[in-house]
């Protein structure tokens, strides 16, 4: 659609309605024909496809944060490999949804990976027998390859994923997406709340530049109705690698992410310690698990994944779980 006026976006009745294209403020629009020809109140099929495809998927999460430089890819990659280590009955997938930066493949040790199609849609690259993965990266020619596209192409791309990958049976489904509240947000919740989503997982920083940005993120979820399982603060302190010694690279100087889930009520799923053996392992695409099976984020991060799966267990039992 063509770009709209802020005087008429202000007031504009939206698609959905009866007065769509007909309302007086309708007049001056350059997509007056589009709406007033209902073509945009005319079901997407592609909804159903997709819910029809996910059918076997138990629990959909997203991972958000309204602030970049946070840590969702890590923390997305921390708790994948966490989920798959902890039953080998347990299969699981991330789908990387940040078009323009995708970092999974990296971050999970299968760069140069290569995505095959069959007649049952796209295969996910394997990293575990339990843990696949799906992104825009293993479709670049070069890893560097920059993917410069407006937001049509990026929902075209998601819509994609989400109805041809043949992710099988899965457990969990973990989205990875990019900062913001904008076109990849918008798609995959509404993709998926037709598919029936189990929640988001919200990631911030302890200092306030983040939090502001993180406040945002969970309006949106609310605005959209979608339940939030809870908040983790990563980088919540930095622990030294050879004397164990803490201190606060962030000071959360109005009380961090715990204060700011209280102040919205919703739950405070952990603090992730910031470990740089962490950042080499991601760099490195290797197992942080059981590179490093004794640091202090490992420990911390057992915790946070078991209230996640706590969590979910409740959501299909919608009267035991606040979904604010």
């Amino acid at each position: 659609m063509a770009d709209i006026p802020s005087d008429i976006s202000q007031h504009c009745p939206g698609t959905a309605s009866k007065d769509a294209g007909k309302a007086s403020i309708c007049t001056n629009c350059p997509n007056q024909m589009i709406c007033a020809s209902g073509i945009s109140q005319q079901p997407d099929l592609t909804a159903d496809l997709i819910k029809r495809k996910l059918s076997t998927v138990k629990n959909k999460l997203l991972v958000l944060s309204g602030k970049g430089g946070v840590g969702k890819s890590t923390i997305t990659s921390l708790i994948s490999r966490s989920l798959a280590s902890s039953n080998p009955d347990i299969n699981v997938a991330v789908l990387d949804i940040d078009i323009c930066g995708p970092s999974q493949p990296r971050v999970l040790g299968v760069i140069g990976e290569q995505v095959h199609q069959s007649g049952s849609g796209w295969s996910p690259v394997y990293i575990e027998d339990n843990l696949s993965l799906m992104s825009i990266g293993f479709l670049l020619a070069n890893p560097s390859d920059a993917v410069i596209w407006r937001g049509p192409k990026k929902t075209g791309m998601i819509k994609q994923f989400l109805s041809e990958v043949d992710w099988g049976a899965l457990d969990y489904l973990i989205l990875d997406t990019p900062p913001g509240t904008s076109d990849e947000h918008l798609s995959a919740t509404s993709y998926l709340k037709h598919a029936g989503i189990t929640g988001v997982i919200i990631i911030t920083t302890p200092q306030q530049v983040a939090l502001l940005d993180v406040r945002k993120e969970i309006d949106f979820c609310r605005k959209v109705n979608i339940p939030i399982l809870g908040v983790i603060e990563n980088m919540s302190i930095f622990v030294c690698p050879n004397c164990n010694n803490s201190v606060e690279i962030f000071p959360a100087l109005t009380g961090g992410g715990c204060v700011m889930a209280k102040e919205l009520n919703v739950e405070f799923l952990g603090s992730l310690p910031l470990d740089p053996l962490l950042a080499k392992c991601c760099d490195e695409g290797k197992n942080f698990l059981t590179e490093i099976p004794e640091s202090p984020t490992i420990l911390t991060l057992q915790t946070i994944v078991q209230k996640i799966i706590d969590r979910c267990e409740k959501i299909k039992h919608p009267s035991e779980i606040d979904t604010t």
